[in-house]
């Protein structure tokens, strides 16, 4: 949920396989007629840890848990989302899922709030390309 005037702090998790994929969430902007894809998790509550917002976030979304989880990086993201302007501070880890079912799964629905949406492996050659969005920008060094 984005206040104006305020940053929203998130904790994404960044899941590859042996496949050289990653585990991504297709959104899209009405606005801008923009499909973009980015790493899955949400925000961080008060009082909350932004590991601990990545475990709730990903057991909230697709009850699953993460393991051999590590902190790679700080990004910052300045965007504008269906005409409304948003300030992101991202807390971003790499981590695995738990159980392997997640690997053996192309696509998988799941509920953000009241809002549908789907999860999906995409290729890190396709996104190294150019050829689909990915946010935040800076996501992509990561890969």
């Amino acid at each position: 949920m984005y206040k104006e005037g305020k940053i929203r702090v998130l904790a994404l998790g960044l899941i590859r396989d042996k496949n050289n994929r990653t585990f991504l969430s297709e959104g899209y902007d009405p606005v801008k007629k923009d499909k973009f894809y980015r790493a899955l998790g949400g925000g961080v509550e008060f009082g909350e840890t932004s590991l601990e917002a990545l475990q709730r976030e990903f057991q909230e979304e697709l009850q699953a848990e993460l393991s051999n989880i590590r902190y790679l990086a700080c990004l910052e993201n300045i965007f504008t989302f269906q005409g409304n302007p948003g300030h992101e501070i991202i807390q971003l880890y790499e981590c695995d899922f738990t159980d392997p079912k997640f690997y053996q799964q192309e696509k998988i629905a799941f509920n953000e709030g009241k809002r549908e949406k789907t999860a999906l492996w995409m290729d890190i050659k396709t996104l190294k390309s150019g050829n689909v969005r990915l946010v935040p920008e800076g996501f992509i060094d990561y890969l």
